[in-house]
């Protein structure tokens, strides 16, 4: 069937819709990006806050038109809104043929063959089960980075967040089977791996008995073809003196981490259900300043947690304006049913939340653009993304951007580069949160 295949939500999410591309596409399936072309449309959902369950809905409804007036034949849901509201997508939207839990991803060819025959296909396997390795991926990202999800679930249970519910406790993808798709992605001309997973910092404690994603790196550090490693979604309580040794030996480690503080006022950190207090994030923050003196620190912050007061955000803007974050993005507080802070009292109006991550982000605008201005006149080397239309510049990163969510650097030259080229850059300008610069030289590989 020509198939249609929408994911939403997070790079976590993208790795189980490119798993199941690649499962259908070796059975005759073929790809294709228009919806009227499409006999068959599949919708891998989040719902982690507001905004992404009413993106979810949007898109589950818009594909569902398809279904009634045009060529699909087909629709399936899967992923986290369709494990969360199983019922009333069935029960509201009779459109969709079948609903995929978010461990159930790898019956999608039995929810497809039961489709076609007319039949409603249903598929949820225990949120603990560990989803088995589908075999080789299609590749959505372009080909020269692609992200690599070495575990499943969570066991933190903060009390805004309702993915331990839809993703199950924490299980760590067995190390071989990661090389394995390491190795993989290399040979379809991966660069740059991405490691994600609901937490990266404590991989391996449950199957081998003590956090071992330091062994895990060294052994992708060996893998032909990878230039760039690179580590998202590490909690700061989590980080360890091997891991900070060995991002310090293996060149192909970026110096960049992501650390998701949510808060730096202890009773909101507290209330939040995170393991952290604002002291022990200074010290933190300040050791890997002082271990690894060019590392990018990027985090996530939420506004407007149930009973923030002023106090609170003051006290969180003194703390950004002191930390000086590489990166940073603000979420308002999403009130997500089933999660203990949705009953708190204080719940802040919407307006106001809004008014805070305004601030925070105008705070961080500032921070960036002062840490821009002092990169000009570096030399740094740039993966290459593209080229700007009708211009001789092109649009790159550096070890200290993550693609999707951080800045970019443009590159001003008259050289022919292709996307996934490594070249070097003199850093020339600085944006708010981009770079300009230019070729130090004709070398590219």
């Amino acid at each position: 069937m020509k198939l249609l295949f929408v994911s939403l939500g997070c790079d976590k999410n993208l790795v189980d819709s490119e798993e199941m591309l690649g499962l259908l596409t070796r059975n005759g399936h073929e790809i294709v990006d228009d919806e009227t072309m499409a006999d068959a449309i599949i919708v891998n959902t989040c719902c982690f806050i507001g905004d992404a369950k009413e993106e979810s809905v949007n898109t589950i409804l818009e594909m569902a038109e398809y279904k009634k007036a045009g060529s699909c034949k087909v629709l399936i849901v899967t992923g986290c809104m369709a494990q969360r509201y199983k019922e009333e997508i069935i029960q509201e939207i009779p459109e969709v043929d079948a609903v995929l839990g978010t461990t159930s991803y790898g019956e999608i060819l039995k929810a497809m063959e039961a489709a076609k025959a007319g039949k409603h296909f249903q598929e949820f396997k225990d949120i603990d089960y560990l989803p088995e390795d589908l075999g080789r991926r299609v590749l959505t990202t372009g080909g020269h980075y692609g992200y690599l999800k070495i575990a499943e679930g969570c066991d933190k249970h903060c009390t805004y967040c309702i993915i331990p519910k839809l993703r199950g406790r924490y299980r760590s993808v067995p190390m071989e089977r990661l090389l394995k798709q390491a190795m993989d992605m290399a040979e379809q001309g991966v660069k740059e791996l991405i490691l994600v997973a609901q937490e990266t910092t404590v991989y391996g404690k449950d199957l081998y008995g003590k956090k071992s994603l330091h062994i895990l790196l060294k052994e992708l550090c060996k893998i032909q073809g990878i230039r760039w490693i690179r580590i998202l979604y590490c909690y700061p309580e989590e980080i360890y003196d091997e891991l900070i040794q060995v991002m310090k030996e293996e060149e192909k480690i970026c110096n960049y981490l992501d650390l998701p503080i949510q808060h730096a006022s202890d009773p909101v950190l507290k209330r939040m259900g995170r393991r952290t207090t604002k002291a022990e994030l200074v010290e933190i923050i300040e050791k890997l300043r002082q271990e690894i003196p060019d590392i990018i620190l990027r985090t996530t912050l939420i506004t407007g947690f149930p009973g923030e007061t002023e106090e609170d955000h003051q006290e969180l803007m003194d703390f950004v304006d002191q930390m000086e974050f590489d990166r940073l993005g603000v979420f308002t507080y999403s009130q997500e049913e089933d999660t203990p802070a949705a009953s708190m009292e204080g719940q802040i109006p919407e307006e106001l939340k809004e008014e805070r991550k305004d601030q925070l982000m105008e705070l961080q605008q500032e921070i960036s653009l002062e840490k821009g201005r002092q990169r000009v006149g570096q030399v740094v080397s740039v993966m290459i993304e593209g080229q700007i239309s009708g211009e001789s510049a092109y649009i790159g990163r550096t070890y200290g951007d993550a693609p999707k969510v951080d800045g970019y650097i443009f590159v001003q030259t008259g050289e022919l580069l292709v996307t996934g080229d490594f070249v070097n850059v003199r850093i020339t300008g600085a944006l708010e949160y981009d770079l300009i610069g230019e070729l130090e030289d004709e070398y590219t590989e």
